[in-house]
This record gives C-alpha cells, sequence and structure tokens, in this order.
C-alpha cells in the first residue's frame, strides 16, 4: 500500500524527468520546493493531470469517496488494486476518465514483526537512481473553472510486490517510467491499454532500494528533511 510519501522538489524538477512540454502547462509550476517529506492522506497533493486546455498541477485530496458511497459512514479510500480498479464499482468511472499522477521522490512503508505486529520499521523506499518517480492514480477533480464538489478526490493505484520488496509490505504504488507515465495521462488512452499498463508497465523492483528510517514518520506533526535520515540499527 502506499500511506505516506515524499514530495519536495521544484514542480520544474518533476517536469523535467518526466520528459514534457512545459509551454503546454496551464497551472502549478511554483519555482518554489514542494519541501513536503512526509505527505498524508486527507490532505492536498499536487496532482498532475490532462484538461482540454492541457496539463495542470493542481492541490487535489488525497482519498476518494464517491456520494453514493458516503450513507455508509466509511473513510475515503486512499489507494486502489490495480487487479480491479478498472472493473470495481467504487472506481470503475473515475478509472475511464480520472487518470493522473502523483509526482514523488518515494514513499514510506512499515514493515511488521510477524511475531507481534505492534512492533514495526519504517523503511523509505526510492529509485535507485534517485530520480523522481510517478505514481499512477485515478481520481475526481475540477477544471480551473469549475467549482470542487464535496467528493472530489483521488486515490493512488497499487500492484503487488515482488520478491524482495515484498519483506517490507506486499503492496506498492504502481510506479510508470517517464514514458509510459505521459502515456497513463493522454486522453486518447484506451481502456484496454490502460488496463495493460496496470498489469505489465510497472517499474520493476530491482529498480529500487530502501532504508529504515526514524518513527517520526508516522507523526503529522513531522515534515522535514530529517523524516529521510538513514537509521543505523532498525528494529526490524
Amino acid at each position: 500500500m502506499c500511506g505516506r510519501f515524499a514530495q519536495y522538489r521544484t514542480a520544474i524538477e518533476y517536469l523535467d524527468a518526466l520528459r514534457t512540454d512545459i509551454s503546454d502547462f496551464r497551472t502549478g509550476l511554483e519555482p518554489r520546493p514542494i519541501s513536503r517529506y512526509s505527505v498524508a492522506p486527507g490532505t492536498r497533493v499536487l496532482l498532475l493531470n490532462r484538461q482540454d486546455d492541457g496539463l495542470h498541477l493542481d492541490p487535489v485530496v488525497w482519498g476518494y469517496l464517491p456520494c453514493w458511497a458516503r450513507q455508509a459512514k466509511r473513510p475515503p479510500m486512499i489507494n486502489a488494486r490495480v487487479e480491479t480498479a478498472a472493473t470495481s464499482k467504487m472506481f470503475r468511472g473515475i478509472w475511464k476518465t480520472g487518470r493522473a499522477l502523483v509526482i514523488a521522490d518515494g514513499w514510506y512503508e512499515w514493515k511488521k514483526d510477524p511475531e507481534d505486529p505492534k512492533r514495526k520499521q519504517p523503511y523509505f523506499i526510492r529509485l535507485k537512481s534517485k530520480e523522481p518517480m510517478f505514481f499512477a492514480a485515478i481520481g475526481q477533480f475540477r477544471p480551473v473553472n469549475q467549482e470542487p464538489r464535496e467528493d472530489d478526490g483521488f486515490v493512488v493505484i497499487t500492484a503487488a510486490s515482488d520478491a524482495g520488496m515484498i519483506d517490507i509490505h506486499d503492496r506498492r504504488p504502481l510506479v510508470l517510467t517517464p514514458d509510459i507515465a505521459r502515456e497513463w495521462i493522454d486522453p486518447e488512452l484506451s481502456e484496454d491499454r490502460a488496463a495493460e499498463i496496470g498489469r505489465e508497465e510497472g517499474t520493476p523492483v530491482d529498480a529500487f532500494e530502501w532504508y529504515a528510517v526514524s518513527k517520526a514518520v508516522g507523526s503529522v506533526k513531522s515534515d522535514g528533511p530529517d523524516l529521510l535520515t538513514l537509521i543505523v540499527n532498525p528494529l526490524l
């Protein structure tokens, strides 16, 4: 799964890594670093999406629950399984119309002691290349000239972890290469190709590295670069 991630560079750095035409952008190109080291669910997150007039990098709430599901008083979903998102009642609508990208530098997972689930150690996972990464996402969001709706929001698409990373967690964000990421948000992308990307185009585990970090990442009050500091003697 993905319950915390880092998004700390400038927007231009992510877009350079995505190899996209900056002149195609309409909103979101702030020159300052984003400087978020522990992005939490329920907060507004810069989400890359394509609208009729071009590309937008807009703040959208991380979490999605359609209006029809709110009567059950369940919390918003923050992740969607790639195996079922296209067909599930919860997500099939936004799978068709709301493909987007989360720009990120890495994410956190908590490794649990199998004999004592309360005993756990957070790890930070990033690309070995240290390059920015792009999470496949789907959501409901408004064009800038429309008022937002109560149920606007997005979820991160997750896939099964392969051997090696599964020791940390059995699910991980669907991380796309720049070429595939640009394809993911192309409005002409067919549903069959979107499903194929979900099944086959995720970045392989051997492209990532991970290391133990402080438990402070679990606190919503902590959001500084010190969260990325390696812990030499982790609990697990």
